[in-house]
């Protein structure tokens, strides 16, 4: 491995952590627990288990096995944000959004740059909508269903 080609890895690193960092800002002016840290984390790590995964496969070997890993695992991280209580659940957003900031550290790190920085844009503008009242549709003013027994062993 040539050392112009562990530069040009390092640059997809510094990307990837900066475009985990754009979403981590939304998150955090939000108010979330995961924020500018998580993402860039999670972004940058998915980044460098794609070059991981290239890199050291050997010819004709299956490379994807480890992005594949990457999917798995980062929704379990995802799944550790989700809350609910009170009838009510919340982290789902921060949960997805989790998950794709993967899929661009994973894009970033396979060279896609483009796919990887216009999914940040997309993923932007999706964290920037704001909850609207469905047009045509009645508030929904039933009360919030009450909570469930946890039947979890770990309760």
């Amino acid at each position: 491995m040539t050392v112009e080609t562990q530069i040009a890895w390092v640059g997809r690193l510094i990307l990837a952590a900066l475009l985990g960092v754009v979403l981590g800002w939304e998150r955090e002016a939000r108010g979330r627990d995961a924020g500018v840290r998580t993402f860039g984390a999670v972004s940058l790590g998915a980044c460098l288990f794609s070059i991981i995964s290239f890199a050291v496969a050997p010819e004709g070997r299956e490379p994807t096995r480890i992005a594949a890993q990457i999917v798995t695992g980062v929704g379990f991280l995802g799944a550790g944000v989700i809350l609910r209580g009170r009838g009510h659940i919340s982290g789902l957003t921060t949960s997805a959004t989790l998950w794709a900031t993967a899929a661009v550290g994973m894009a970033i790190g396979y060279g896609l740059y483009l796919l990887g920085t216009a999914a940040t844009g997309l993923l932007l503008f999706l964290l920037l909508l704001r909850r609207h009242p469905r047009a045509g549709f009645p508030p929904d003013n039933t009360p919030p269903l009450p909570d469930a027994p946890d039947d979890t062993p770990f309760g």
